[in-house]
């Protein structure tokens, strides 16, 4: 029996770093909602008792480094499960861009094989599982939009955000998420207003929700990488009604109301950046079944 699943990119409405914890990690705060671009994730049953990673692009890792694959492992350890599993990974989401990819393939990787396996785990206990994983993965088993905060593994779910375009654009570099958060100086940052975010989404204020994007990490990695800035710059001159990069970078996200200024957008980005998309909000969860 096959089972397929689909796994959505996120984007952050919101980040914002309060401080850095005992335990190394960062306290964040952020406001995250899953987007119409998808990985499609392939799972199947194997005589012999392994876990196989089978995918055709060549930045998907294919061993314990992908999180699929510690995905599968876990749930392995954790229940004493002794069958085998082929998870195929059909990469759409750009890797290393800031729109959790790897942890939604994750995600999906354990709504699916708690299926397969006949586990019976609720998306509360998918979610924890999911927090050992990755700090985006507890909000991507839920999917939809939610704050999160901790290291990302406490969830509050929020309304859908008023339905808009997702212009995305990710230039040809990789961001490391651990050399943002070293350079990362938390005194002096002008934080996002969470608060205000939660209102705008709730009210379906979309003025509103685009007054108030903001993300820690671009005073971090728009000086670092300068093709960041300079994507964030083109999306405001071709007319975004409000411009954000995601997570830690390099995908910069624009947020538009009209189909024709959509199209504009994209054709002006298309110029100088090679992965452009225009996507919609999703929204709501993908459901588990």
């Amino acid at each position: 029996m096959k089972i397929m699943m689909k796994a959505p990119a996120k984007i952050n409405l919101t980040l914002d770093v309060l401080h850095k914890r005992a335990d190394g990690y960062h306290e964040v705060e952020m406001i995250m909602t899953t987007v119409d671009l998808a990985d499609r994730i392939e799972l199947e049953p194997l005589a012999k008792d392994e876990i196989k990673i089978i995918s055709h692009n060549r930045f998907v890792p294919d061993d314990k480094r992908n999180l699929a694959y510690q995905a599968a492992m876990l749930l392995k350890e954790r229940y004493s499960i002794r069958s085998g599993v082929a998870i195929g990974i059909e990469k759409v989401i750009p890797v290393a861009a800031g729109l959790a990819g790897g942890s939604s393939d994750a995600a999906a990787t354990l709504k699916g094989l708690n299926r397969m396996w006949n586990l019976g785990l609720s998306l509360d206990e998918l979610a924890a599982l999911g927090s050992e994983i990755g700090s985006d993965v507890s909000f991507c088993v839920y999917g939809g939009t939610a704050l999160a905060k901790g290291r990302g593994e406490k969830i509050q779910h929020l309304p859908s955000p008023p339905n808009c375009w997702v212009v995305l654009a990710k230039p040809t570099i990789g961001v490391s998420t651990a050399e943002v958060y070293k350079n990362l100086k938390i005194d002096g940052l002008r934080h996002p207003d969470t608060k205000a975010m939660m209102t705008a989404i709730q009210t379906k204020d979309y003025q509103k929700m685009c007054a108030n994007l903001g993300n820690v990490l671009e005073s971090v990695t728009l000086k670092l990488y300068p093709e960041v800035a300079q994507i964030k710059e083109q999306m405001e001159r071709f007319g975004a009604d409000a411009v954000l990069m995601s997570g830690s970078g390099p995908t910069v996200f624009g947020l538009i109301q009209h189909d024709s200024r959509m199209h504009r957008v994209c054709n002006g980005l298309r110029g100088f950046c090679d992965q452009v998309y225009a996507v919609r909000l999703l929204g709501e969860g993908i459901p588990v079944d």
